[in-house]
């Protein structure tokens, strides 16, 4: 299906009568202004960490996704390191191993806890860094860790056995909880009451951070794909690593969806450093 929705972004955009509101998407600067996909590829050299927000089941953000890596290996080669939300801390070892072709496929896709989308939208990326042997990273808490933290708070993390700990960010991680989206979750919280949302949303985002940063080099230049909800307004996974890592090393890139792409509206303005904007009927993966 990947190949399929690639194919017809291409006869799309290749037709010369089709005018912008007939687009599929376009890519516009935090400000709105409307840029082409090579700008996006020009404006990443000399960053050492690119993020790429998704919306999960958004074709056009997985086929970019994909483009945006081949564009990065061509130009940084041994330097480029990938890492993903979709893939938890305690399943780097199958990662590895399928990578460097100890376990079959098959052995790797059925106990890895892959997304039930992982064949149409990440498998073309890990094979792609299989093929050249790019680092791959499992950068999410397993999500047994983030369940019992919606349901009982971060406190359970600490009566958990140590051997666990590997797999989540070092305790105890401040919470910033004046981010636009750490506030948004805690009125949904209250909606809600007796979970833990926003722990269990800010041990995602830390844990991300965490391995982002172990993983990370003062040569690489890791690219990590992750819902745009954790990169937004550069909060949640890049709230943390700034912390450690200076903001003008970083490029931020979500995917929002409206009516029409011929302009950016008001409310995705200012989320990214870029932003692509898909029409809100395109075809969705799942």
């Amino acid at each position: 299906m990947f190949n399929k929705i690639r194919i017809i972004l291409l006869l799309l955009l290749s037709l010369p009568c089709i005018s912008y509101a007939q687009e599929p998407f376009s890519i516009f600067t935090g400000t709105g202004q409307k840029v082409q996909f090579n700008q996006v590829i020009e404006a990443s050299k000399g960053k050492s960490h690119i993020f790429f927000g998704e919306l999960h089941n958004n074709a056009v953000a997985h086929w970019l996704q994909l483009e945006l890596t081949k564009a990065l290996f061509e130009r940084d080669s041994s330097r480029l390191v990938i890492g993903a939300e979709m893939f938890e801390t305690d399943n780097q070892l199958l990662v590895d191993e399928y990578l460097t072709g100890l376990i079959s496929q098959k052995s790797f896709e059925e106990e890895a806890r892959l997304w039930k989308n992982y064949k149409t939208d990440y498998k073309p990326i890990l094979e792609f860094a299989r093929k050249h042997g790019i680092r791959f990273v499992a950068t999410n808490v397993p999500r047994r860790y983030a369940n019992a933290v919606f349901h009982s708070g971060l406190d359970v993390l600490s009566r958990l056995p140590p051997q666990a700990t590997r797999f989540f960010t070092p305790l105890p991680f401040t919470i910033d909880s004046t981010q636009n989206s750490y506030r948004e979750l805690l009125k949904m919280s209250d909606d809600h009451q007796g979970n833990y949302m926003l722990e269990a949303q800010a041990l995602k985002d830390a844990t991300m951070a965490h391995f982002i940063e172990k993983y990370s080099t003062n040569e690489s230049v890791f690219l990590h794909l992750n819902g745009s909800y954790h990169s937004d307004r550069y909060e949640g996974i890049v709230n943390f690593l700034k912390q450690i890592v200076s903001v003008d090393k970083m490029l931020v890139i979500t995917t929002v969806t409206q009516a029409g792409t011929t302009y950016l509206n008001e409310k995705n303005r200012f989320l990214a450093d870029y932003i692509i904007c898909v029409d809100e009927d395109f075809t969705l993966t799942h």
